[in-house]
Parts: structure tokens; sequence; C-alpha cells
């Protein structure tokens, strides 16, 4: 079984990209102002895009997040990658470190820190207090 997904946002970020310089070149050679002016325009006209420009990478950017996030989460069903092989925290983590310090009292308040983003941290943290793998360090947390 193949699971195949056509994605097409690099190509619409080139387009973008082609069309936009196409613009300014033809700007250029057109232009009916002067030089002092022109540039003017053209430095307003990169400000307009790059501040866009910047919108359409971030929001690719949470796109592919999203989609690799599914991707494990597939290959975890499917049984390729094991369960527990990505973090997945859910729920309140206060009442998970709770849990936690219950289980395991050698754990502290600085071993238990949490930020978004910074899951990896947490993990090697708690392999080297509890000494058990990172697979199932991230299993445990995802049980919780």
């Amino acid at each position: 079984m193949s699971y195949h997904e056509e994605d097409n946002s690099g190509k619409i970020l080139l387009a973008a990209l082609a069309g936009a310089g196409a613009g300014i070149i033809a700007g250029m050679l057109m232009a009916p102002d002067k030089g002092k002016a022109t540039r003017e325009n053209l430095r307003s006209a990169a400000t307009k895009y790059s501040g866009t420009l910047g919108e359409q990478l971030s929001k690719y950017g949470e796109e592919l997040d999203s989609k690799f996030k599914g991707y494990v989460e597939k290959l975890e069903d499917m049984g390729i990658t094991g369960v527990g092989s990505s973090l997945n925290l859910k729920g309140d983590w206060n009442e998970s470190k709770g849990k936690l310090k219950q289980q395991y009292a050698q754990l502290t308040d600085e071993d238990l820190e949490y930020t978004e983003g910074k899951g990896d941290e947490l993990v090697g943290r708690l392999q080297s207090k509890l000494g058990k793998g990172k697979r199932e360090i991230t299993k445990l947390l995802n049980d919780l």
C-alpha cells in the first residue's frame, strides 16, 4: 500500500517569486520617473512583498510541520517506527508532573521543566535521571 500526496507549495512559491521579479524588471524598464523616485518606489514595493513572502513562508512552515507530525503518527500506526518514537504531550503538564513525581521520587521540578518545542531536552534529562532509553521515556510521557 502506497501513500502519495503531491505538494505544489514549492512550485507556487517559485512562481510568485518569478512573477514579482518580472514585475520589478518591467517596472524599471518602463519607469516614467527619475532614478531616485524609481528606487524609492522599488524600495517600498520590496518592503511590501517581503512581508507577504514572510507570511507565506511561515504558513508553509506550519503546514510542513503538521504534515510531518501526521506522517510520523501514520508510521507509528503502521508499526514501522514503533509507538513512542515521537513526543506528543497532551493535557495539563502540571498534573502530569505531579504523577511523575509520585511515581519517581528522585525527580525535581528542574528535571520536569518543559517548554513547548523543547521536548528533546525534557526527554534527555529524564533519560539521565531515570536511566531509561529515549523510546521508553517518550512512551512514558505520551501515556500520561
